[in-house]
């Protein structure tokens, strides 16, 4: 009896042992991991880039301030192996603090070095602000550029509230906090603070263009209401300086003295690297599976960080249902 007693201690130690010792070598494991994703995304940004060449750099689908975006940038800016800048823009905009943070950073670049904008799809709103940061604009002749202006939008479910029988009480320190909510109509009052604050960024989202297209005044803001225009439309309307690709955007290049023979490098994030993918999908799974978590739980924060639905104060974006945004 105690000689089994005794087998089964020594069994618990032995698994108690071999437990401790898979442990230390997934964690020694998870570490070489680590440490080599971070040469090779080192490498991988490095490799290339240390040579002449023309940077670029996309910025598409819905504005945010992007802090890793921004980031790029300014090591773009830095970089003197960079000899010129193409800035691929394809977004129907976003929040104007994005746009305005990416603008400030697009033309901290174009202080050093000379900047080009090429319009994919859409460049409208925010995502036509950044590209009026660039000192030439490059569109295809069926682009979608412009919608100019500035809008806050928020839901009213007070009527679905009255229905459903459910009653929001409100206790605040003065009427205008937290005004306009979803849970009641706005008043007057709310309605005008939210269109002074509207006007002032849309005056402002204003001077910019009128600045960077060296438009006057009128002329800014008969483009500026909110309407989009095509590429062709844009040239016409000054919006843009040319029509084409690429190589428009390098023929430009060249004439501010920058060598058309040079490669062009894509600055990428430095997260979407194939080693990233691998390392966010394989080893997470292996380390759920050693850790007893179910290994679909992996991927539950990459969904959580997806493209957010609903964009937080004001915006400037452009509407895919076909209706221009602009100042009410």
């Amino acid at each position: 009896m105690a000689n089994t007693a005794d087998a089964i201690i020594d069994r618990r130690r032995l698994r108690r042992k071999l437990t401790f010792w898979r442990i230390l070598s997934l964690l020694v494991v998870a570490l070489a991991l680590i440490g080599l994703y971070g040469f090779l995304a080192g490498s991988d940004r490095l490799s290339g880039k240390t040579a002449a060449h023309i940077a670029k750099i996309r910025v598409e689908g819905t504005i945010f301030e992007n802090d890793e975006l921004i980031k790029r940038l300014g090591e773009v800016a830095d970089s003197t192996a960079v000899k010129g800048v193409i800035l691929s823009v394809d977004s129907p905009g976003g929040t104007t603090a994005g746009g305005e943070a990416i603008y400030e950073a697009v033309r901290k670049i174009a202080v050093k070095k000379p900047v080009v904008a090429q319009v994919g799809t859409l460049a409208a709103s925010a995502g036509y602000m950044i590209a009026s940061g660039s000192d030439h604009i490059v569109a295809r002749q069926s682009s979608i550029v412009g919608s100019i202006g500035v809008l806050f939008q928020y839901p009213d479910i007070s009527e679905l509230l009255t229905k459903v029988g459910v009653k929001v009480e409100t206790i605040k320190s003065s009427p205008l906090k937290a005004e306009p909510n979803f849970f009641n109509p706005a008043s007057d009052e709310a309605k005008a603070m939210i269109h002074r604050m509207i006007m002032d960024s849309y005056d402002w989202f204003v001077g910019i263009v009128q600045e960077r297209r060296k438009f006057t005044r009128e002329q800014t803001l008969a483009l500026a209401d909110g309407s989009v225009f095509t590429g062709r439309q844009a040239l016409a309307n000054k919006l843009i300086d040319e029509l084409g690709g690429e190589d428009k955007s390098i023929a430009w290049l060249k004439t501010k003295g920058v060598d058309e023979k040079l490669p062009v490098i894509e600055w990428k994030p430095a997260q979407k690297t194939a080693f990233s993918s691998l390392l966010s999908q394989s080893a997470l799974k292996m380390l759920a599976q050693y850790l007893g978590i179910p290994q679909e739980s992996t991927g539950l924060l990459r969904d959580l960080t997806g493209d957010r639905i609903f964009l937080d104060g004001l915006v400037s974006v452009w509407h895919v249902d076909g209706r221009p945004v602009g100042a009410q």
